[in-house]
């Protein structure tokens, strides 16, 4: 007895000590997309202004596929020291494992340091296709159905979800083409290989600007202050559409209290990093900073209503 409760304290005096010395290495910080996307780019914001106030390299690691469950996976069965860490996303988290079997519990499997951004979502469309507003879209659905296809990054997330609740509203059907990340997905739409998507507004912007792709309408219940000419998806005549992206930052389960706890302070600090904020306000995504009960709290919310969306399309798993 004696025995066992000094382990106790020893193990529980290792595990103050080396949360109280946290970080002294390098920590690395996972992407579950593809590199160029607006993942990438608030995973690789977010690490340069992280490693600013821990002191050391936060090296960003892209490891995309099966619909954000390659990454999200990776980081579960990591340690749990607080070296390697997750950018996460209600696909890796919450979707993907609510339409198929994962290795991985997405919620029960992390400790959620914070969520840290949210950003919606803007339907775009190939110029070349002649359609230039929603009810021209849904019309064009409408007389060749099956014919339109849409990109997305990946099954399961906000730009494949944002579709399906579009296609669901407006009562259209589009082929859907899914891949690895929100770069590759816009590539396609603007080299003619897909005809449309529902992306990430920091994604597809700069082509919007370009010329190269045409933006319909912006998933949110109000328009981009970047884009003050496009219409909300319900001005254009669709209601319950509305689709964003959350992005949160987890480690895996069984991390020291104390070290999430560090983690999620420093968040709330690099919120009023000027730098930082600038480059989120220019691609469109609100910063948030929950403390790790209220993130918690957050993706089982979320993983709640999922759960009735995807029993509402016939998406969840059998």
């Amino acid at each position: 007895m004696i025995r066992s409760l000094l382990a106790a304290v020893v193990a529980s005096a290792v595990s103050l000590s080396s949360a109280a010395a946290y970080p002294d290495r390098p920590v690395i910080l996972v992407n579950p997309y593809a590199a160029g996307g607006p993942a990438d780019v608030v995973a690789r914001s977010l690490a340069r202004a992280l490693e600013k106030r821990l002191g050391q390299p936060v090296v960003v690691e892209n490891k995309p596929g099966g619909g954000a469950s390659i990454g999200t996976g990776f980081v579960a069965r990591a340690k749990p020291d607080g070296y390697t860490l997750l950018l996460g996303t209600s696909a890796g988290h919450v979707v993907t494992p609510l339409m198929q079997k994962t290795v991985y519990d997405g919620v029960n499997g992390f400790a959620f340091c914070s969520v840290v951004a949210e950003q919606p979502i803007m339907l775009v469309v190939n110029p070349a296709r002649g359609i230039r507003t929603v009810s021209e879209l849904i019309a064009r659905a409408n007389a060749e159905p099956g014919k339109l296809s849409y990109g997305s990054a990946g099954v399961g997330g906000a730009t494949h979800l944002g579709a399906e609740l579009f296609q669901h509203a407006a009562h259209v059907q589009f082929n859907h083409i899914p891949y690895a990340g929100a770069s590759p997905a816009i590539n396609d739409v603007v080299g003619g290989q897909t005809d449309l998507a529902m992306l990430n507004l920091s994604a597809s912007l700069p082509f919007i600007r370009q010329g190269r792709l045409l933006a319909l309408a912006y998933a949110s219940d109000k328009r981009s202050p970047l884009l003050p000419d496009v219409p909300t998806l319900a001005e254009a005549g669709v209601q319950g559409a509305d689709a964003a992206t959350w992005y949160s930052l987890a480690a895996p389960a069984g991390t020291p209290a104390a070290i999430v706890r560090t983690l999620s302070d420093t968040v709330r600090a690099v919120n009023e990093d000027p730098d930082y904020r600038r480059v989120m306000q220019e691609q469109a995504i609100a910063l948030m900073a929950l403390s790790p009960q209220d993130a918690q709290a957050y993706v089982v919310k979320d993983q709640a209503d999922m759960r009735r969306l995807l029993g509402t399309l016939g998406l969840l798993a059998k």
